[in-house]
């Protein structure tokens, strides 16, 4: 250990000699500082007599003096750097105050410029110079004053719904057309059909027909389902034509996140709203007494949840007129006419009917979403028939909503039927764990009448409810492990309904089963 301090010492003493010959002189305190071969030279005269202690210690006095050595080098750099930033700054900063100096003295001398140029005009007026200056410095102060006072009426004056507020302008003269009244909804469906064959040359089943309007009578969103080119879109283009409202087409895109897309937004920059095709429809919806059809073209080509929720959610309140949209968080007082508090009333007028394809370039629609829509599917083109030649019908929202209210009065669900579901429901949660919600049975009440109403039968009306709302869910199930619980199914459904009555229902659960 001896062996170990008397180096050391030696190694420090030489070290500290090096610093005080900093001061005294500086490059000769570096070269003593760092001196490799002198450091060498005094380790190989002790070493003899280091033990393993000793080397431990020499080892790591050696790592420690030189990382000190390292941190007070990064140190100086550092400062050093700072300072040169520093530098930098403050002559940036003592040039631009020579360029404002500099900037200050062109505007004495512009001043002085003037001073000349109005002795000149002082010949011929009586007025001083310091008069005429006054009179113009007052010129200037007014024409500002007034131009500020036209940009405060020009941002007070211009509205910021422009398009909103040109649908204010076309109805304040607005005369109510005659609208059809002599028609019963079977009478809808037919005419609506052969319309559609005769004029525009589309065909489609009866059964189709009376899904769609006993779907406008149960939810505000329909949606289409099925390959390409089976007349989606066709269906409720023909409506609009049908009703002479043409529908407004929305093409959804891939990149739509959330409902500015449908309704626009507020461009705080501008001072304007961004107004879309389908905000124009909905206010204008609220003017008129039409059957108005928005169709969202391949709406799950973006996650539908995301950018229809929150009409989602407005269209579960029970309460009409809680049917509130907020399109700005404060109102102007230029601000169209049926906008209250920024917010708007989406009428009753007005449906959703959207497209799906089902396939790798679009998203699997969620629960939340079919729960609260109609679902069609549309799997087959439609066969050619023959039809007499049927015109358009100018028919009103009020006359088709007293024949939905009237289809409930009048063919209201057997409670035998309600039981029949109940006993349906037990069955499929005690062997799927899947049940039935209340807004299904809720708008089973109201699509069953209607379905009656147009035409149809009342098991093939709940059968679709079934299949398409209830029997869907067991897509999410692992089909491998039920299969033999679908056989029984099956056979309770033929049961309890009557042999081959759930048609649509038990193909969708053949075709499950067939899918393992």
């Amino acid at each position: 250990m001896s062996g170990f301090l008397d180096w050391f010492f030696s190694f420090l003493t030489t070290m500290i000699d090096g610093i005080w010959m900093i001061f005294s002189g500086f490059f000769g305190g570096i070269i003593q500082i760092f001196n490799i071969v002198n450091y060498v030279e005094q380790f190989n005269a002790y070493k003899s007599g280091f033990g393993v202690i000793d080397w431990i210690f020499a080892i790591f006095s050696f790592l420690l003096v030189m990382a000190i050595w390292g941190i007070l080098i990064y140190l100086i750099v550092l400062g050093i750097r700072k300072y040169i930033r520093f530098r930098k700054s403050a002559v940036g900063n003592e040039d631009l105050l020579e360029e404002v100096a500099n900037l200050h003295r062109d505007v004495l001398k512009l001043t002085k410029e003037r001073e000349k140029l109005l002795a000149l005009k002082i010949g011929q007026t009586n007025v001083s110079i310091n008069a005429l200056n006054d009179i113009f410095a007052s010129d200037d102060e007014e024409e500002g004053e007034k131009s500020e006072e036209k940009e405060t009426e020009t941002v007070e004056i211009a509205p910021r719904f422009s398009k909103l507020d040109a649908i204010d302008r076309k109805y304040e003269s607005y005369v109510a057309p005659d609208y059809r009244q002599d028609f019963t909804l079977e009478d809808l469906c037919r005419d609506f059909r052969n319309f559609a064959c005769s004029r525009m040359g589309l065909f489609y089943e009866e059964k189709v027909i009376r899904l769609l309007f006993a779907g406008l009578a149960s939810t505000k969103l329909i949606l289409l389902q099925g390959i390409s080119g089976t007349g989606k879109t066709s269906l409720p283009y023909a409506m609009g034509k049908f009703f002479k409202k043409d529908a407004t087409i929305v093409s959804v895109q891939p990149s739509w996140r959330d409902r500015t897309e449908l309704f626009g937004y507020f461009n705080e920059f501008s001072k304007r709203f961004n107004e879309t095709d389908v905000l124009r429809r909905v206010y204008e919806s609220a003017y008129n007494d039409d059957i108005n059809v928005i169709i969202l073209d391949e709406m799950n080509i973006a996650r539908v949840e995301y950018y229809f929720a929150e009409m989602l959610s407005i269209m579960e309140m029970p309460d009409a007129r809680e049917w509130k949209i907020e399109l700005v968080p404060s109102s102007w007082a230029n601000d169209p006419q049926l906008l209250t508090d920024g917010k708007l009333l989406i009428p009753q007028n007005t449906w959703y009917i959207g497209t799906a394809n089902n396939d790798d370039s679009t998203f699997s629609i969620s629960d939340k979403v079919y729960d609260r829509a109609l679902t069609i599917n549309i799997d087959n083109k439609g066969v050619p028939f023959e039809a007499p030649d049927t015109p358009s019908s100018l028919i009103s929202y009020s006359s088709v909503a007293a024949l939905y209210d009237k289809a409930v009065e009048e063919y209201p669900v057997d409670p035998r039927y309600l039981e029949m579901i109940e006993s349906l429901d037990n069955y499929v949660i005690k062997k799927f764990r899947v049940a039935f919600g209340n807004r299904i049975i809720k708008q089973l009440k109201v699509f069953v009448p209607v379905y009656v109403a147009c035409g149809g039968d009342v098991l093939e009306g709940i059968d679709h409810i079934l299949a398409t709302k209830v029997f869907r869910k067991f897509e999410m199930l692992n089909l491998a492990l039920i299969r033999d619980e679908l056989k029984g199914l099956i056979n309770y459904l033929n049961t309890l309904f009557g042999k081959d009555k759930m048609v649509a229902s038990i193909e969708f659960l053949d075709r499950l089963q067939r899918t393992y």
